[in-house]
């Protein structure tokens, strides 16, 4: 056993993408929650505003900034390891990491197909089966899933985005299933559009050519993109459900969160698919 391990019984959070966004958000929520919490990041020199906001709330000795790149399996395996060791227990796995790419998907380079996969999906799964054996030996723990409303309706312009948080969906669903039974939680949390870098850097990305046959479609989607952004609610609310969730016995599977978001859910349940496809492309021209 380690000192901590003799001394507390303080629950343990664990999670991915902490230098900003969501990520940095939730790791300062839990933590003012009581939770020791390795808030990992691939870089960590882009610890500092996390650290400094950990500072001013007055929780900086509960945050453990750790190493991982959820796209190499053996840094996953050493942050992991590293938490184990030092905790002896993961209580909550938030899997927040990831990024969007935009572009229609004739323009968009299989090289970019892949890595938004590579991230949003297959480092997701990584990340929760090496905390699995460990969540399983306590019979205990929640994994968070920060999906999207993009998880739930595809839109024109953010094909591998879609693909990837739907893939997330169905894995998710899944993975509640085989893990009841060893009294683990599996929840996804799907955000709208919130105020994170994350849209500004997925239009950042995105290229194409002045005389591309989707110019015109394409400078749409990104024009309500832009405008959705900017009247888009804090994402501390994200984190502040996630905080909910972790006092939670029985969180239910999905939490949808943000303007439309239930709206949409019900429209595509409700409505013909032919109806919904107007009122995104109405959206669009507005």
């Amino acid at each position: 056993m380690t000192p901590y391990q003799e001394r507390s019984k303080e629950q343990v959070a664990l999670i991915t993408g902490s230098s900003s966004g969501f990520g940095l958000l939730t790791a300062i929520t839990l933590a003012k929650k009581g939770f020791k919490v390795a808030a990992t990041m691939r870089n960590l020199s882009r610890n500092s505003e996390l650290e400094q906001r950990a500072r001013q709330e007055g929780v900086l000795d509960k945050l453990y900034f750790i190493h991982m790149d959820v796209t190499d399996q053996a840094s996953i395996d050493m942050a992991v390891a590293k938490v184990t060791a030092t905790f002896g227990r993961i209580d909550m796995l938030v899997n927040n990491a990831g990024y969007a790419v935009g572009g229609f998907v004739e323009e968009v380079t299989m090289d970019d197909w892949r890595g938004q996969i590579e991230t949003n999906l297959f480092g997701l799964i990584a990340v929760t089966k090496a905390v699995l054996p460990l969540m399983r030996r306590q019979e205990s723990g929640t994994i968070i899933n920060v999906g999207s409303i993009s998880g739930l309706s595809g839109f024109p312009g953010y094909a591998p985005y879609a693909a990837s948080k739907f893939a997330v969906e169905g894995f998710s669903e899944s993975l509640r299933h085989e893990m009841s039974p060893f009294g683990i939680k599996v929840v996804i949390v799907e955000p709208g559009s919130f105020r994170t870098a994350i849209w500004g850097k997925g239009l950042d990305s995105i290229t194409t050519s002045p005389d591309s046959p989707y110019r015109e479609r394409l400078d749409a989607v990104l024009s309500y993109t832009r405008k959705t952004a900017e009247s888009a609610p804090d994402p501390q609310q994200v984190a502040d459900l996630i905080g909910r969730i972790a006092g939670m016995s029985s969180p239910r599977l999905r939490y949808p969160i943000g303007k439309g978001t239930r709206i949409l859910r019900w429209a595509k349940t409700l409505l013909p698919w032919k109806w919904l496809e107007r009122i995104i492309d109405m959206n669009l021209k507005k």
